[in-house]
């Protein structure tokens, strides 16, 4: 079967996107979240069990303790306080964990070990994951249920001193906080100082009832001298010094009230043997957890050692002793040595009340629950659990009430564990069998786009594709077979539960069946590439061409780029790689145009200026490479007529244009400071948007619309350069109406509003230019012989694009929009036309540029710098497609349209072969490919790395976002190459 590189490459992207998807959704897996929301009105609780009799205890267990004190120590790892470490510098915490009235435990912590996952896992119950970011973009709080929401609910006064992030999550929660800064590791001594600098007047003061320590010191210490390092002793003596003062204080307030105190010392996560954190070691998961309180008695003599918890069962046991409703996303199960003093009755009431809400948990999320064993037992439970209500409720006081009831405390305890772990297990590991099938799709997919090169780039941009031979060979059923036989196995483990075994079987052979056919393609590739002995060369058309060294920075440009994703700096700064990129290109393309221009006369130019009479509006062809015969007479003719044409403006706009070009970029990267180690140095972004400058930003807003006008109309037809007009006006209009700028009458912005009217009087115009667009492309299907119609179409279409990303920007980004057209008009006219480079050159400066103007926004590998906003323009409602498009085209508005111009350029050469928009097709999915399917190895291999979830996750999100917007162009791409059969 044969088909159009185009169309190939399309198709390919479009599988290249399902198999992201499954990745992603391996990578990713969706968390364990309870039905009922947060804000709605608190259940009740579930009432005692019983057997034919009624119980009176349908509320919640009073409180355990008067008051909480939370210390938790960044970094602090087991060993540091039940190992040696521990005996020699903190020895008052010693004392506790072994002769005072305390529970010690290991606290496992799970994966990623980094601060603000394990911060929500303490306080919610929940085993949070990255993806938790992307679901609550609109609000950096915590909107899960946790402890802090429940106590503040319930009128508890919390207190809060230590690391910010707790302020971030939970904002509006304390009632008296200070935060500190977790960024500068250097500072081990004022960072902590500043947290205990409170203590005196809070514990003399008492006016709370949940006060919240948070220390960072000694996770700086780690990350800059190491576990070994002398300081960390000291550091564990101060921290041991607090401990006393907070416990004796405690211990001093108890009199004054009727239940006690409790006091929790804990990490959120350990260090590992360099210092660092963030990956599964058994030094960085395992914490200390020590639960302090004079109601735990202990007789003399009795050494108790650690238990092993999980880090989420502190959310349950929390609540508990305040007297709260448990978390509903908590998958964690009470401690139960705190309460295993309490009477019987009120022991089993807690227990139940945890099997409950677990139970309700795994009903919400697993829906063949009713076979999970732990709601087998909770069912067990829960009805001896009411016989003994019904025996209590007889004052029976026999020794047969006390059995039943330690057989109904075992049986809570077995179901409390099950649930637990059938719960946690959902969520705490990656679906590594989704992730390895994404990851064949996208291989294959890659592959074959590599091995198809050969032909996709020949003249005719064609290429026979295996379909017929594959499908019924003996290696496709083979494969087939084996990768059945493999999902089965798979599927059936009594250990395995992944996304894509959930998928129904017709989906997943579907699947499975496509792998099979991808590499028999590529094994059919492979075969023939071998037995003719092609071997991939610049130019499959001309064998004979050479590679120039604008190709050779094209190619290890792309191939310096993906290797740099390896490292997590280059990933928070990847603007700088591409601000590099296209700066050297410019340099390239400066070095070809004076070599063509000053070295005419000599006998060895690699390309000539190509100018023909009426040069500024001229449209040359776009031709293949030549042969070197040809190329040798073109250069003599145009050597000769070369002064004749290139004259005064002219000839000094061809020279001059790179360095414009270079120009216009550095004044770009002083508009938004973006990335990481930069982003808070003050930026001329940042001076327009002040309140002060609003006058320069409206002067500046106003230019930069005036000049997206004047690049813009030269194509359109004369409605749609009225109807561009009116919509760039409105633009003004509707940032004058949200008070961003200034009407030149206006002294001040109070008439602000939504601009809702003026928006949507925007998108009035936007609509009827792309609909003016789509019907000349319509119409130049009819008319074969009027090319202009089609040329005219694009660029309407390409104009409607400019005037919606015009709106969605804000009004210091509209300068990025004039420039990027600015940039477009002069290499086009300047650099492409006259030194005559094929489509495939042409489309990678295109995909480069709108990479880098992709920066130029502001944007970076940061979710955070999504902006919101673009989404609302125009709505008074939130409506999820609309907005989700919106944000998605303010966010990829450089990309696209960078895109959308090389369409309508590659389209408008008259006399060009119709091979050109499907090099392009094929060299933009090609290129947009290899970073994503590097990528997804990458973040496969580092998925413990310390900055998976901060720096290589929401990379990976923005590849996956990428690649879509890439399918898009080349089905774009592949529907204007229809168009230009059919008129053919």
């Amino acid at each position: 079967m044969r088909l159009g590189s185009g169309t190939f490459a399309a198709c390919c992207v479009a599988i290249e996107v399902l198999g992201v998807a499954v990745f992603l959704r391996g990578f990713f897996p969706a968390p364990v979240r309870s039905s009922a929301r947060t804000e709605h009105r608190a259940e009740s609780p579930a009432p005692e069990p019983s057997a034919g009799s009624s119980s009176n205890w349908t509320k919640l267990p009073p409180p355990l303790f008067s008051k909480v004190v939370i210390v938790l120590i960044d970094a602090l790892r087991d060993d540091f306080v039940f190992g040696s470490k521990g005996v020699k510098f903190m020895p008052y915490t010693t004392y506790l964990v072994e002769k005072g009235a305390s529970h010690s435990f290991v606290a496992e912590a799970k994966p990623p070990t980094v601060t603000m996952p394990r911060i929500k896992a303490l306080m919610t119950g929940s085993l949070p994951g990255f993806i938790d970011v992307v679901r609550n973009l609109n609000s950096p709080a915590l909107l899960e249920d946790n402890v802090i929401r429940q106590a503040k609910a319930a009128g508890k006064r919390i207190f809060f001193y230590g690391d910010e992030t707790w302020i971030k999550l939970f904002p509006k929660h304390f009632v008296e906080y200070d935060g500190t800064t977790s960024f500068f590791v250097s500072d081990y001594t004022e960072v902590d100082n500043n947290v205990t600098r409170h203590l005196d007047k809070v514990l003399k003061r008492g006016d709370w009832d949940v006060l919240i320590l948070h220390y960072l010191g000694l996770d700086h210490i780690g990350h800059v001298s190491g576990p070994h390092s002398p300081l960390i002793g000291r550091k564990l003596s101060e921290m041991d010094g607090v401990l006393m003062r907070i416990h004796t204080a405690l211990l001093s307030k108890e009199r004054e009230t009727l239940l006690p105190n409790l006091l929790v010392l804990c990490g959120d996560h350990g260090m590992s043997e360099t210092g660092s954190h963030g990956a599964s070691s058994t030094e960085e998961v395992n914490t200390p957890l020590i639960l302090i309180s004079s109601a735990f008695e202990r007789k003399p003599g009795d050494m108790r050692h650690p238990k092993r918890v999980q880090q989420t069962d502190l959310a349950a046991t929390l609540a508990i002793g305040l007297g709260l409703p448990i978390p509903k996303d908590s998958v964690g199960s009470l401690i139960f040595p705190v309460v295993e003093g309490k009477p019987m009755r009120e022991q089993l009431r807690f227990l139940h009340l945890n099997t409950v809400q677990l139970s309700k948990l795994l009903q919400e999320n697993v829906p063949s629950y009713e076979k999970d064993p732990g709601f087998e037992q909770f069912k067990v439970s829960e009805k001896m659990h009411g016989n003994w209500i019904k025996l209590y409720l007889e004052e029976n006081n026999s020794e047969v009430l006390f059995n039943l009831g330690t057989k109904v405390l075992r049986q809570y305890l077995d179901a409390l564990k099950t649930l637990s772990l059938s719960l946690s297990t959902q969520v705490a590991q990656y679906d590594i069998y989704s992730m390895m099938v994404g990851t064949a799709v996208v291989l294959e997919v890659l592959t074959l786009l590599l091995l198809s090169i050969p032909q996709a780039l020949r003249r005719k941009a064609e290429l026979d594709v295996p379909l017929s031979s594959p499908v019924f060979s003996l290696l496709f059923y083979l494969m087939f077979l084996v990768l059945s036989a493999i999902h089965v196995i798979v599927c059936t483990s009594a250990e395995s539960s992944c996304y894509f075994c959930g998928l129904p079987w017709l989906a997943a052979c579907g699947v499975m069946a496509l792998i099979s056919a991808l590499l028999c393609a590529i094994v059919s590739v492979l075969t023939k590439m071998f037995v003719r002995g092609n071997l991939p060369s610049k130019n499959p058309a001309h064998p004979n061409s050479g590679w120039s060294e604008l190709d050779l920075l094209m190619v290890f440009g792309t191939v310096g780029h993906v290797l740099s994703l390896g490292a997590s700096s280059f990933v928070e700064e990847e603007h700088q790689t591409w601000y590099f990129l296209v700066n050297t290109l410019c340099l390239a393309l400066s070095q070809e145009i004076y070599r063509s221009y000053f070295l005419r006369d000599d006998g060895e130019p690699q390309c000539c200026f190509h100018v023909e009479q009426g040069f500024a509006g001229a449209t040359p062809a776009l031709q293949d490479r030549t042969s070197c015969d040809t190329r040798e007479q073109d250069r003599v003719h145009m050597s000769s007529s070369l002064s004749e044409v290139l004259r005064g403006w002219e000839k000094w706009m061809v020279l001059a244009s790179p360095w414009l070009i270079l120009a216009c970029c550095r004044l770009l990267r002083s508009l938004n400071q973006t990335g990481v180690q930069w982003a808070h140095r003050p930026d001329l972004g940042h001076w327009l948007t002040s309140s002060d400058h609003k006058a320069e930003l409206s002067v500046l807003a106003a230019l930069s619309l005036l000049v997206t006008f004047t690049l813009v109309q030269r194509g359109c037809s004369p409605v749609s350069k009225a109807a561009l007009a009116l919509g760039l006006l409105g633009v003004y209009c509707y940032r004058a109406a949200i008070g961003n700028v200034l009407f030149p009458w206006q002294q001040d912005n109070r008439d602000i509003s939504k601009g809702i009217i003026e928006a949507r009087f925007v998108y009035v115009f936007i609509l009827g230019i792309l609909f003016t667009g789509t019907k000349d492309l319509l119409k130049s299907q009819v008319i074969a012989a009027d090319f202009k119609i089609k040329t005219v179409g694009l660029w309407e279409i390409y104009s409607g694009l400019v005037l919606l990303a015009a709106l969605l920007f804000r009004p210091h980004n509209l300068p990025v929009l004039a420039f990027s057209l600015l940039i477009q008009t002069v290499m086009s006219k300047f650099i492409w036309k006259p030194l005559r480079h094929d489509a495939a050159e042409i489309t990678v400066m295109h995909y480069w540029f709108g990479q880098a103007f992709f920066y130029f926004q502001g944007n970076s590998n940061n979710i955070a710098t999504v902006d919101i906003s673009a989404g609302f323009v125009g709505l008074d409602t939130y409506v999820e497609i609309p907005a989700v498009f919106l944000t998605a085209f303010g966010t990829y508005a450089g990309p696209v349209l960078w895109a959308s111009h090389l369409v309508h350029f590659l389209s408008s050469e008259a006399s060009s072969s119709g091979s050109a928009l499907r090099h392009a097709c094929f060299c933009y999915a090609l290129i947009g490919s290899i970073p994503v399917s590097a990528y997804i190895i990458l973040v496969t291999s580092l998925r413990y790395h310390l900055f998976i979830w901060s720096v290589f996750s929401p990379k990976l999100l923005y590849e996956g976002m990428h690649l879509l917007v890439t399918a898009a162009v080349c089905a774009f791409f592949t529907a204007m190459d229809q168009t230009s059969l059919t008129k053919s």
